[in-house]
């Protein structure tokens, strides 16, 4: 991850996190549904690691929303 953009993975994380919640998962359950550990999910909510394309596009199946969704970062 390239710490020059922290800032937007902290925003991407945190709509990651919003949407899991609106849609009414844990992220245990999500960590389930994407093949993924709980602690990965926790660590890209809290931008301690990156996320792959194909994970983010998994997701927004998942949420049944755009990916344009989860890059809106709002002021």
């Amino acid at each position: 991850m390239n710490m020059k953009q922290k800032d937007k993975y902290l925003l991407l994380g945190l709509n990651i996190a919003y949407y899991r919640k609106l849609n009414g998962f844990t992220q245990e359950k999500l960590a389930e549904a994407l093949n993924l550990d709980r602690t990965t999910i926790s660590k890209i909510e809290l931008a301690t690691c990156g996320v792959s394309l194909d994970v983010i596009f998994e997701m927004c199946d998942l949420f049944a929303i755009s990916p344009s969704k989860l890059f809106d970062f709002r002021d």
